[in-house]
C-alpha cells in the first residue's frame, strides 16, 4: 500500500509535534533513541517520507519501512517483524485530535519507533522477536502473550543506562501526557519480569496502570530467551516456515 499525500495541515501537525516531544524527551530518552533520531534524518521542517525512512533504515540495519493504513492486527504485525519489515501508518493525527489520539499515526511509528530500528542491537533483538513469534502464530493464546510483551517493552518500556531511568518505549517517546504520567513520583515503576508483564493486559484507552523497566540494555536478550522457553512449554500447535 503506497503512502498517502500529507497535506500542510499534517505538516504543521509534525511540526508541532516534533518540537514539543524533543523538548520533553531532552535527558529522558534512551541514548540510542536519541541517536537514531539523528541517524533516520527526522527534523521539525516537515513530516517523513515513508519511502526515504525505508532507504536509510535498509541501509543502517536492512529493515525497510511498510505504509499501513492504521493499526495492524498482531498475527499480521508480528509477522512482519520476522521479516524486517516495520509497518508504519500513512496518515498523521488532525489538529482536532492533536493531544490524543486512540490509534497509531505517523507520529507514533516515525518518530516513537523508528529512530531506535537504526540501533543494531535493537533492529537484531526486534527481528529475533519476530522469528519467535513467527512459529506460534496459528495460536490465539500465543499472540495476545507476544504481544503483551511487545507491548511492555516496545511501546511502554523504560530502562535504565548508568543508573539512569530513561525511556524507549514508543507510546512514552510520542506522547506528552503518558511521559509525564511516567515520570512522576506517583508511577508505578515495575523491574521487568516476564511473568509479570505476561499477566499485565494492553491497555489502549488509558494511561498505564504501571511500566516495566529493564535494568540495562543486555537484559533484551533474556526477555525473549525466557519468552521463548514459555512458548515452548505450551501445548501450543507450532506453524511451518
Amino acid at each position: 500500500m503506497e503512502a498517502r499525500h500529507l497535506t500542510a495541515e499534517d505538516h504543521l501537525v509534525w511540526k508541532v509535534l516534533f518540537d514539543r516531544q524533543t523538548a520533553l524527551l531532552h535527558r529522558r530518552a534512551a541514548a540510542p533513541f536519541a541517536a537514531g533520531l539523528e541517524r533516520l534524518g527526522l527534523c521539525r521542517d516537515a513530516a517523513p517520507d515513508l519511502a526515504e525512512l525505508s532507504q536509510r533504515l535498509r541501509q543502517l540495519t536492512g529493515w525497510d519501512v511498510v505504509p499501513a493504513p492504521g493499526r495492524v492486527d498482531d498475527r499480521t504485525f508480528l509477522g512482519l517483524l520476522a521479516e524486517r519489515r516495520y509497518p508504519v501508518t500513512s496518515w498523521i493525527r488532525s489538529m482536532h485530535h492533536f493531544d490524543y489520539h486512540a490509534g497509531p499515526d505517523l507520529f507514533h511509528d516515525a518518530f516513537g519507533h523508528l529512530p531506535l530500528l537504526t540501533d543494531p542491537q535493537w533492529a537484531a533483538w526486534l527481528e529475533h522477536f519476530g522469528r519467535m513469534a513467527r512459529h506460534h502464530l496459528t495460536d490465539a493464546g500465543a499472540v495476545e502473550q507476544l504481544a503483551r510483551l511487545f507491548w511492555h517493552t516496545a511501546e511502554f518500556g523504560l530502562v535504565r543506562e548508568a543508573g539512569q531511568l530513561r525511556v524507549y518505549g514508543a507510546g512514552l517517546l510520542s506522547s506528552a501526557a503518558e511521559l509525564h504520567r511516567c515520570l512522576a513520583d506517583d508511577a508505578q515503576l515495575l523491574p521487568l519480569d516476564v511473568a509479570a508483564a505476561l499477566d499485565t493486559p494492553v491497555v489502549r484507552e488509558a494511561f498505564q496502570p504501571g511500566y516495566f523497566v529493564l535494568p540495562d540494555w543486555e537484559s533484551l536478550a533474556d526477555t525473549t530467551a525466557e519468552m521463548a522457553v514459555r512458548l515452548a512449554a505450551q501445548p501450543w500447535p507450532v506453524s511451518v516456515g
